[in-house]
């Protein structure tokens, strides 16, 4: 793709920012640190109004003209979703100004300044343009994910940054763990935006301690106490499909009275149908239940929301050193992602959180989500490294490079099947190192 980057100037779309979100009151202190760095920082709570207003702030400061504004997102649904939104904003059809690409779908044209992708989508592309040539900007949506493909993104990144001079990095997490970002790439500036709108009020109704010990049952009950609170919709975190669908058939057998008359209950997960994913985000009438993985914590916002239940739990990849494979495994989430699934109900007023769970235990939970490469196989990660040409893993800038025993192990692995000819390499131990690896269960029966 040809820039033209006068003609693209002049046909750039009319940008109008909604005041109301926390991160349009500091836009002229954002877009001056995007002017004079390299490479931004932006820690904003869920809320901020960072994910569709930060490329806009970029396209007013004439980025956009020599090359897309790219920005990434952890999911599919997310991306197009995004893109979808900024469009509206931009008050024009979907892949014209705003466009995406995901698996199977590639919605940009010529016109198009600002490109939504999953995270893969744009690792992918190194491939075929290792400097990134197409970009003039690239936005990394919801770092503090950490999965493979956004550490991979963010060591890759670091390494284009002194090939690169001219493009502009802007991470952006929804945690307060933005130093560890900012470290990476050389002590980047942060700046940390409120988002917040309205009070949360947080209950916990820890589902053993009830008379059955169902957490279905929990869930009817927690709904019904937002019903009898007032108007507005209800958001319930669960860890999987399954959990969704038994929760549904709960919930759908249970007479809820006149407050809930002409009660919806709705699915919210990534295998589903981009249509079935849509009819979440459409008007309606009456009261609405969206039982949803953990794809509905951060970047998208389903609209009406009042009430949070959060389940407290997430099915996680993780990998056993043991039996050397990977599960997915239903485990408890951190403080943090505990955060993020409240802040969902305080966007269109006061809202209420039920944690389904005590509060002791939320107080003794990690403070951030592990990264994925701490839990997954290292033979995998290697395979994957070589096959993207991102180098030797003990020698790429990660933001938190895995033990020497992980990598060692992963080598191993490898030499033994016969995917690998070279021996591992002979890594020194580092101080405090287990010579074994953790089981997956004692991790779990840990926290």
């Amino acid at each position: 793709m040809k820039f033209d980057p006068q003609a693209r100037c002049a046909a750039r779309p009319d940008l109008i920012y909604d005041d109301t979100l926390p991160i349009n009151l500091r836009r002229a202190e954002i877009a001056k640190a995007i002017d004079k760095n390299q490479v931004v920082v932006i820690c904003g709570e869920t809320g901020s109004g960072k994910t569709t207003q930060l490329p806009k702030i970029c396209l007013e400061l004439g980025r956009g003209l020599h090359g897309l504004i790219g920005h990434t997102q952890p999911r599919r649904i997310a991306a197009r979703a995004t893109a979808t939104r900024i469009a509206q904003e931009l008050k024009s059809e979907l892949g014209r100004y705003v466009g995406f690409k995901i698996r199977f779908t590639d919605r940009v044209s010529n016109e198009t300044y600002i490109k939504l992708m999953t995270d893969g989508i744009l690792l992918a592309e190194t491939q075929t343009d290792p400097l990134l040539r197409q970009y003039d900007t690239i936005l990394i949506d919801e770092a503090h994910e950490r999965s493979l493909n956004i550490d991979f993104l963010l060591g890759y990144l670091k390494q284009l940054c002194a090939k690169r001079r001219d493009l502009k990095i802007i991470v952006t997490s929804a945690t307060l763990d933005a130093e560890r970002f900012s470290k990476h790439f050389n002590n980047a500036p942060v700046i940390e935006v409120s988002g917040r709108l309205y009070p949360i009020q947080t209950r916990y109704r820890p589902w053993q301690e009830q008379k059955d010990g169902d957490l279905n049952d929990a869930i009817v009950d927690a709904v019904s106490e937002a019903h009898r609170e007032g108007p507005g919709d209800v958001l319930v975190f669960l860890p999987g499909e399954r959990e969704i669908r038994e929760a549904a058939d709960a919930l759908r057998k249970h007479a809820f009275g006149k407050n809930a008359a002409g009660l919806e209950v709705l699915s919210l997960f990534a295998r589903q149908s981009a249509a079935e994913q849509a009819r979440v985000f459409t008007g309606h009438q009456g009261r609405r239940v969206v039982l949803a993985t953990n794809v509905a914590e951060t970047s998208l916002t389903v609209p009406g929301i009042r009430y949070v239940i959060d389940s407290g739990l997430a099915r996680v990849k993780r990998y056993s050193h043991r039996n050397k494979i990977e599960q997915l495994q239903v485990e408890p989430i951190s403080r943090a992602a505990a955060s993020q699934r409240a802040g969902r109900c305080g966007r269109v007023s006061a809202g209420v959180c039920f944690r389904l769970y005590e509060e002791d235990d939320f107080n003794k939970r990690d403070a951030y989500t592990e990264p994925e490469i701490l839990r997954s196989s290292l033979a995998g990660v290697i395979l994957r490294m070589k096959s993207l040409h991102l180098g030797d893993v003990e020698d790429f800038p990660f933001l938190e490079a895995p033990p020497p025993r992980m990598i060692t192990d992963g080598y191993t692995l490898l030499t033994e099947l016969g995917a690998l000819t070279t021996p591992p390499p002979d890594l020194p131990r580092r101080a405090g190192e287990a010579t074994e690896m953790p089981l997956a269960r004692d991790v779990k029966a840990k926290r």
